[in-house]
Formats: structure tokens, sequence, C-alpha cells
């Protein structure tokens, strides 16, 4: 079995019965290595003295007192939301169920901790896989995406690499001089450099095609499918398409902000500003494959999912809205 995401964190959970992720004291403890939660040398007795003590028992009661404590208002603030958070952890069966939770509930958590639980989440549900595009492809749930185009290619390429990139720490000469593209520094995915995928997937150094590249577009979804079936017990069927031929499109799901604005205006039947309609990346129509599992009015008819990218050409996709946003007879939910 390939090996990779190892910075998920996934060698520190183990396994539940229903096949979600439990959580560990190493999880924990991986949690309080965080930069926010390192006390800084200027820290009081009162945050050292917190920290220590979940050092020493990750799972030991914090009261407000303790929390109130201390001095720096900054840290105050991030150790009220960190003892929320894992406290959410802690009673949840599994980390998926936490996620879940979460979402459900419009509970407003920090971006970097809902990718964390998302990277954790998507491990697991692509353990086994063995195709690099669907890997490569799941990226997108939670790492941003900065776009580029060449010719007929749509290249994504992630966003904190390349914003380092960008910063000049490591960018070449030549594409500083000829004025390219920092993507044209990064491998492009394909049949003969997938291979490589596995030893650098935690260094997200290849772009992904979406433009010219059909197994890429098949991985994103696969990946989509495999999320579904992972945390709704839902089976589904996902497939790109060029256009909506369906007169009687009746529902949609945007996978990030931009999605959502561009089939609110089909939907309500506005006219789409052409700049606004180019920003749509992705059209793809998800069929249930039982559909006792959706509702009524709904039963029979596709799902149309839309992914689109920001004014500055940046995807950051919301997974969290095919959680709440399927028709969805009973919501479901892993263990």
């Amino acid at each position: 079995m390939r090996e990779f995401w190892v910075s998920s964190g996934h060698h520190f959970t183990r396994r539940t019965e229903g096949g979600g992720l439990g959580v560990t004291n190493e999880l924990l403890l991986a949690y309080l290595a965080r930069p926010e939660l390192l006390p800084p040398e200027e820290a009081c007795d009162a945050e050292r003295g917190l920290h220590s003590k979940l050092l020493a028992e990750p799972r030991a009661p914090v009261s407000e007192a303790e929390i109130e404590a201390i001095a720096d208002e900054d840290a105050r603030e991030n150790w009220q939301f960190m003892i929320s958070f894992r406290d959410q952890l802690l009673s949840s069966a599994s980390i998926e169920a936490a996620y879940l939770d979460i979402v459900r509930s419009g509970k407003n958590l920090p971006p970097v901790f809902m990718n964390q639980l998302l990277h954790l989440i998507l491990r697991n549900a692509l353990d086994g896989c063995e195709d690099p595009y669907t890997i490569r492809a799941a990226e997108l749930f939670f790492r941003p995406q900065r776009v580029s185009f060449q010719d007929r290619a749509v290249l994504l390429a992630d966003l904190e690499l390349i914003e380092e990139f960008e910063g000049g720490s490591v960018q070449s000469p030549l594409v500083a001089i000829l004025g390219k593209e920092v993507v044209s520094e990064l491998d492009v995915l394909d049949d003969g450099n997938s291979w490589t995928y596995w030893s650098r997937s935690d260094a997200h150094t290849m772009a992904l095609n979406m433009g010219s590249n059909p197994k890429s577009r098949q991985g994103f979804c696969h990946a989509i499918e495999a999320f579904i079936r992972h945390l709704l017990n839902v089976e589904v069927k996902v497939e790109p398409l060029s256009a909506v031929e369906d007169h009687n499109w009746r529902w949609f799901v945007g996978l990030d902000a931009e999605g959502t604005s561009i089939g609110n205006a089909i939907w309500n039947g506005d006219e789409l500003d052409p700049e606004i309609g180019a920003r749509l990346l992705g059209l793809y129509r998800l069929t249930f494959d039982d559909q006792r599992a959706v509702t009524d009015d709904l039963a029979g008819h596709p799902v149309y999912l839309l992914l689109g990218m920001s004014i500055d050409n940046v995807v950051r996709m919301k997974p969290q809205n095919l959680v709440v946003g399927l028709p969805l007879r009973t919501p479901g939910g892993a263990g």
C-alpha cells in the first residue's frame, strides 16, 4: 500500500470500528506543538503552566479561570479556541463525526483547523488509492490553488508554494528575466512523471492540469465520490461536463464561493456577466446510486456541481457545501 500525506498526521490517530479516525494523545500533542500555542519567551507563568499541564496530560480538564489567568489577550483567545476544539474532538466518536458536527452546526472554525481536519479525513477516505491524479486532485479540498492558463492547459498549483516562489526565496533568475508565470517552475502531473507524486506528496510541488488532461478531471470526480462515501455513507457517481443540457435543472451545489455565485445567477435566470462566467473552472454532474437516499422531489434528478476561482485566480474550495448542500433524505454520517 502506497504512503502519502504523512504531514496529515494520520499516524497519530487510530481507526474506530466505524472506519473513522479516533483522537489520540499523540494527535493532541501535535496540536500543542503548533506555533500559536507554544509559549514565547515573554509568556506569563499561567500560560507556561497550562501548556506544561497539557503536555503531561493532553486530556486534562481546563477551567475558564486557568485561561483567564493568561496575561496576553491573543494567547487567551488562542487557548479558548484550542480547548473548545479539543473538547469537541474528545466528545465525538471520530474526527469525521467532529467535522460533521462542526459543519452542520455552523460553528466558526479558523480555516487552518478546518483544512487540517479535511487533510486527515481525506487521507483516511483515500487510503489504498493507487491513482495519483485522484490524490493530487483531492488536495483542492484543503489547500488553496493558484490557477494559470497556458495554451489549452488550466494549471492548478499550490497557492502557498506559489507565494513562496513569488516572494523571491526560490524563484529562478530565468523566470524573473522572462516574466514567466511561476507555475512554469513546477512539474505538471502526467503519465510520464506520475510515479514521482508519491514521494513528493507532502511537498505539494506538482501542478494539476484541469484543462486538457481528462485524467485530472476524472481524478477530481473520484475524490468527490470518496469524500461523500466516507463522510455521508452515500454512493454517488460524479462526471465532468462541458455544458448543462438539462432544461429541468433542479439542484446545484457550489464547490466554492464563486461556484455558488455563478450557480445562483443561473438558477435565478440572471444575465451572467461574461467576466464572472469566465471564472467557472469546472462543471460536474452528480447522480446517486440509490435514489431512496434522495428527497422525494429530487429523486431521479442529478445534482450539478460548480467549481470556480476568485478574481485573483485562486480556488478556495468549500467541501462543507457537499455535506450540507446535497438533497439527502437523512443526513448520514461516518463513525
